[in-house]
């Protein structure tokens, strides 16, 4: 099932035109992976800690269809796919909440499973496996 995230654009977001600034959608789109996460009971300060794992994004594209201005409340749907046994895809759209019959943007991001001592591939651990098959 897809996970939903609502947030809204703040003037920090935006360029001097007025809508948000590209590397910030990408943003939007990790916080919304992040609380995923975090509503799953995974918790990215843990991992960190325990170092015994890291999940950095080796692909990242993201598609603006239509402008998102400071103050638009956003919708973001976030859906995950197992790739491999040691890395996993996500697909995002984000939607004006008012109006979510038109996607604004779509993205996407992959990520790798690793051990960050010595930066090899890794199986997902269990509770990211559990988390993928959660959020399909």
């Amino acid at each position: 099932m897809a996970f939903n995230y609502s947030r809204r654009v703040y003037l920090g977001d935006t360029d001097a035109a007025g809508v948000v600034y590209f590397a910030r959608g990408m943003e939007i789109c990790h916080e919304a992976y992040e609380e995923s996460l975090a509503v799953a009971g995974i918790g990215l300060q843990q991992m960190l800690i325990e170092g015994t794992i890291a999940l950095p994004i080796v692909h990242a594209e993201i598609d603006f269809r239509r402008p998102m201005f400071c103050g638009d409340l956003l919708r973001v749907s976030l859906v995950v796919n197992r790739v491999k046994d040691s890395e996993f895809a996500i697909a995002y759209q984000i939607f004006n909440a008012t109006n979510l019959d038109k996607v604004l943007v779509k993205a996407q991001t992959n990520h790798v499973c690793i051990n960050p001592q010595d930066r090899a591939r890794v199986n997902l651990p269990l509770a990211i496996v559990n988390w993928l098959a959660q959020t399909k």
